[in-house]
């Protein structure tokens, strides 16, 4: 992520903006491990598909909030976090980013060329890199989402952030990436969308059932999302 980043803090958030009223991280100051913006649930949605990754990989640290909740909520998973913008990732302090150890890795580097040497690695890929112009046009190629595909393992599952794209046209991509294995989620209240692809053939317990292997702290913050996910999933099936 790139693009002019900056610190803005009010009396309740800390927030990771772009030039301009761009958001890409906030950060509750009291509840800081909290995801506090939408569509960041409903990409961890991902893991009524995936519930216990043993390997994530997350390109696009920004703020790290969703490394923030693996890191806290999933204990059996080793997190391996790729960021284009040194300015951004000497911000990890001042959002509560965990740092590098046995189980958590950042690394400086384009997320396209780091992808590329991480064949058959992660139970669980996220998506999330763009800047005040969008997702940058290395992360939005074929070759892109056919390396998203081949880092996955064999049951693996990947969620992406669509903002201020061409939807059409990821989706495309996506769909012929992981031949059609691909769902889309309207972010209610905003433009994101997240888009949730997976290898082999799923078999997902009913919500209630994967939500209660979850922590406590967890449960909560992605029931909706994983109530969105399953229907979707269930309109698929019918069609």
């Amino acid at each position: 992520m790139s693009g002019g980043a900056r610190i803005r803090r009010s009396w309740w958030h800390v927030e990771l903006q772009f030039c301009g009223d761009t958001i890409q991280t906030r950060m509750s100051r009291w509840f800081p491990q909290r995801l506090h913006v939408g569509y960041t649930r409903s990409m961890l949605a991902a893991l009524w598909l995936q519930p216990a990754p043993r390997r994530i990989g997350i390109v696009g640290l920004g703020g790290g909030s969703q490394a923030k909740f693996c890191h806290r909520h999933l204990p059996q998973a080793r997190i391996e976090a790729v960021e284009s913008d040194p300015d951004v990732i000497a911000l990890r302090g001042v959002f509560h980013v965990p740092m590098d150890d046995e189980r958590m890795q950042v690394e400086c580097a384009d997320g396209a060329a780091w992808l590329r040497t991480r064949r058959g690695c992660f139970d669980l890929l996220l998506v999330d890199a763009y800047d005040v112009h969008g997702i940058p046009p290395a992360l939005s190629t074929q070759d892109f989402y056919d390396d998203c595909r081949a880092a996955l393992t064999a049951n693996g599952v990947m969620a992406g952030n669509l903002y201020n794209t061409d939807t059409r046209r990821h989706l495309v991509r996506l769909r012929r990436s992981f031949d059609g294995r691909v769902l889309k989620l309207d972010e209610p209240g905003m433009s994101n969308k997240v888009v949730v692809a997976w290898n082999g053939s799923p078999q997902p317990e009913p919500v209630a059932m994967t939500l209660s292997r979850l922590p406590w702290g967890a449960r909560g913050q992605l029931r909706a999302g994983f109530r969105r996910l399953a229907k979707a999933w269930e309109g698929q099936a019918s069609r």
